[in-house]
Formats: C-alpha cells, structure tokens, sequence
C-alpha cells in the first residue's frame, strides 16, 4: 500500500468515526440507516460500562439512564485517550449539573 492510499484509508476511518462517535454525516457510500443502528448499539455499549462503574449514581437515576446518557453521549461524544471510569465521571458530572442527580455532602470527598 502506498503513503496516499494509506493516508485515504485513515481519512476515511476517521470520517467513518466521527459518524459512529459523533453524529457526523455519513461517509460517502455507507447506508445511513445501518450506520445509525451501529451508533444507537456504541452508546448502549458505553451506557452499559458506565452504568458499571457508576453504579450507585445510574441507579439513583432509575429508569431515566438509558435516555439520559444517550441525550449525554451524543452531546459528548467519547474522546480518544479518555478512560472508561474518566467517562463514568464526566456522566455522574453532566447529571448533576444538569439537575437530574442531586449532590450529597460526601460527594466532596470523592474523586
């Protein structure tokens, strides 16, 4: 493979990416119904981990998590690097902040 062809392939894996990740436009020749199925199934995968790892906070929120992280997840899209119990974090933060979990004192001392 040549450097050009390498650079395309990874210009169109990022493109494909941000689709899946991001709610980008699909890419060029991808069928945007199947594409939306693959990024509804990514986010109730993350939901799922975070859901783990924040137990305590997503059971608070009840019935409520599932469309509440997806409304979090499209907004913030998952970052390269970023850990899962940092996504877990950011989540528990975005919930409290948006008014959905309320703050208990001891939150102060928790990392």
């Amino acid at each position: 493979m040549t450097e050009p062809q390498r650079e395309q392939l990874a210009a169109a894996q990022a493109a494909l990416l941000r689709t899946l990740l991001a709610g980008a436009p699909p890419p060029p020749g991808f069928d945007p119904v199947r594409l939306d199925v693959e990024a509804a199934a990514l986010r109730a995968k993350r939901g799922r981990v975070v859901a783990k790892l924040a137990f305590r906070e997503c059971r608070l929120l009840g019935e409520r998590f599932p469309a509440l992280f997806a409304e979090y997840a499209r907004a913030h899209p998952r970052q390269e690097g970023v850990h899962a119990r940092e996504d877990a974090r950011a989540f528990v933060a975005w919930a409290r902040r948006e008014g959905h979990l309320k703050r208990w004192p001891w939150d102060r001392f928790r990392r």
